[in-house]
């Protein structure tokens, strides 16, 4: 018993009675205001802290919890090791988490190294024997996954059960990890069904509050749709769980971003909407480390697409500062220069992070050869669709189609190990065989359209062109081929030609020619009518016409162009009046022209008059030299006057 009252004459003891109860009830808000009046009569007291420590835990209030345990280092000792360390784990701070724990005096299982963390549990499940057996299977169970996700790791059967719907959905992780997707979406299923069993027992269940329990096991789902290639089923499962709001935010970040890939550069403003969700308080503590990577490298494509330039180089810096030596952050960049047009500053990005990517290529080869083989080098990346068109494209703009041929043969031989029959390798098979098609490699694309047909019979486009390819090199087989083509009569259409050409789409309506009352009967076959000649009209000839004067040759041309232009005369009449002496007249003038006069030659006849084509020159005289007049600077143009200054235009 405690002795003494404070806090208006209400004792400690009623107080430490009010926490007990608080605790029960788990009414841990109201605790915690039972112990800050304990503590206001004792700052120090031991038991007081260490309960106001669990309360916030309870609350889920780690950094409050985190910050009474600070503050209080020295009272609390290591009496709270194990929250210190939990409150460090939950938010994300593993390597403090970790240091905690191995500072503890008894040992325990450590965080984000799953390997070691697989030897504790395994050590803890074959030591142990008490009533939280089921909840150190689950973890295991999840080590596992994490292991086969992340890392990449074999799976290992280790004998776990798979009696609830915890360690069923663990069990699937592991297989998507594996790349078994049919088996994993299966299983999860069975999850979902085992889930529902064991919520069906507790009466206070609402079906809304089922939904929110099944949502990770749907969300799990619409994963394995979407890597199956069918992101219509999946988009629509993925936006349900997001309607349910369910409290987990990591389960929402996660949702939302696989939404964001689907989206990609279509559908941005939803993908906006949507992104607000990853950035939620606590994501950061609910996830592992690869999963906020591929959120953030989201975001940075997301910035692209939506135009933030600056935004998507402050995120994709970021990101290569947090990740050296990942190409992505880099290629992020890239496409976002190439989307401002500076090519030639993205050309040096992509070879600066060549030259560190590997530097023994250097040259070796041409850049473009170059490029094609450090991106192929990149083992996390070299079997996917998008990395498969990039090398394809590149060899070809090379026209080395024997290495885009071989990067299409390791991409299907790895899905077909990996996922076969799935809708990226079925895909990348299709692109295969159109692509040795197209270079003329038929009897290569052979197997590829045998393939595919094979998975669909039905298909007659594939088989057409299965039949095309064997005719240059089996025509036996290609005939034996052709016998599964449908026949004339299923592959005609019933179509009314004549509604069709009459609708009201059609560019060319054929018109009918209108009945005639009193229509003369048709003729006899072979009496038809005969087709009237239209008459050539005759072509206009000119007024003053002369047919016994020989057109001129050079009509056709341009008057500066003909041999006989001598220029623009100068000195019309007009222009002679006040030129010469005074009181001189233009009659004056033309008799003192001796050019004018009786004795002077006459001057040679213009081609195509009538004496010009009587007379010819005389064999001493030197014709005129054709000369044509420029294209510019034929007419001299004045030079722009002065204006007067102070004017509005200036000068």
């Amino acid at each position: 018993s405690v002795s003494g009252c404070g806090n208006g004459g209400i004792s400690v003891a009623s107080l430490w009675t009010d926490v007990n109860r608080c605790g029960q009830n788990g009414d841990y808000t109201r605790a915690l205001k039972a112990l800050t009046k304990i503590l206001h009569e004792n700052r120090d007291d031991v038991t007081a802290l260490h309960c106001k420590v669990v309360c916030h835990i309870q609350n889920g209030s780690f950094k409050e919890a985190l910050n009474v345990m600070n503050t209080h280092s020295k009272v609390l000792g290591s009496e709270v090791v194990f929250e210190k360390a939990y409150c460090e784990y939950r938010l994300n701070r593993v390597e403090s988490s970790l240091k905690t724990i191995e500072s503890a005096p008894e040992q325990t299982d450590k965080l984000e190294r799953y390997d070691e963390c697989k030897s504790v549990y395994t050590d803890l499940i074959r030591n142990s024997q008490d009533e939280y057996e089921e909840e150190r299977k689950t973890n295991l169970a999840a080590v596992v996954a994490a292991m086969s996700q992340w890392e990449k790791a074999p799976m290992e059967d280790l004998g776990l059960p798979e009696s609830t719907y915890e360690l069923c959905y663990n069990a699937t992780c592991s297989l998507i990890g594996q790349g078994k997707l049919t088996e994993a979406l299966n299983k999860l299923q069975q999850a979902e069904e085992l889930c529902r069993v064991s919520l069906a027992d507790d009466s206070d269940m609402t079906e809304e509050d089922i939904q929110s329990e099944l949502a990770v096991i749907h969300s799990q789902m619409a994963y394995v749709m979407q890597l199956q290639g069918r992101t219509d089923e999946a988009l629509q499962l993925y936006n349900q769980v997001i309607k349910l709001k369910p409290s987990d935010v990591g389960l929402l970040a996660v949702t939302a971003n696989n939404i964001i890939t689907i989206n990609k550069d279509q559908n941005v403003f939803d993908s906006k909407k949507k992104v607000k969700l990853t950035n939620a308080e606590g994501v950061e503590y609910k996830l592992a480390k690869k999963q906020l990577q591929a959120i953030d490298f989201n975001k940075a494509l997301l910035a692209m697409y939506t135009n933030q330039a600056d935004q998507c180089r402050k995120l994709s810096s970021s990101l290569q500062a947090q990740n050296p030596g990942h190409p992505r952050p880099v290629l992020i960049q890239v496409a976002q220069l190439c989307r401002e047009k500076q090519h030639s500053r993205a050309i040096e990005l992509l070879q600066v992070l060549m030259m560190h990517t590997a530097p023994y290529y250097e040259n070796r080869y041409t850049f473009s050869s170059f490029s094609c083989d450090v991106l192929r080098s990149i083992e996390e990346f070299k079997h996917k669709p998008g990395m498969v068109s990039a090398l394809v494209t590149m060899y070809s703009h090379e026209e080395d189609i024997d290495s885009a041929i071989d990067v299409f043969k390791q991409a299907i031989e790895h899905y077909q190990s990996e996922q076969p029959g799935s809708a990226t390798h079925l895909a990348l098979v299709r692109e295969a065989a159109n692509f040795k098609l197209k270079y003329g490699r038929k009897k290569e694309a052979i197997s590829d359209l045998e393939q595919l047909w094979k998975q669909n019979t039905k298909d007659v486009h594939t088989l057409a062109q299965l039949i095309s390819a064997y005719s240059l090199v089996d025509t036996d087989k290609a005939k034996s081929l052709s016998k599964h083509l449908p026949s004339a009569d299923t592959m005609s259409f019933n179509v009314d030609v004549d509604e069709l050409e009459n609708s009201h789409g059609a560019t060319y309506v054929r018109k009918k020619a209108a009945k005639v009352v009193g229509e003369n009967p048709p003729k006899e076959q072979g009496h038809g009518e005969i087709k009237k000649k239209k008459k050539k009209k005759k072509g206009k000839l000119p007024k003053n016409y002369d047919p016994k004067v020989t057109p001129d040759p050079e009509r056709w041309l341009p008057m500066k162009e003909r041999s006989y232009y001598r220029g623009k005369k100068k000195g019309k009449k007009k222009d002679q009046i006040g030129k010469g002496t005074q009181g001189a007249t233009a009659g004056a003038s033309a008799e003192l022209d001796a050019s004018k006069t009786a004795s002077s030659p006459p001057t040679s006849p213009r081609p195509g008059s009538a004496s010009g084509s009587s007379t010819a020159p005389a064999s001493g005289v030197v014709p005129p030299r054709q000369q044509k007049p420029s294209s510019s600077g034929a007419t001299r143009k004045k030079a722009p006057q002065k204006k007067k200054k102070g004017g509005k235009g200036g000068w």
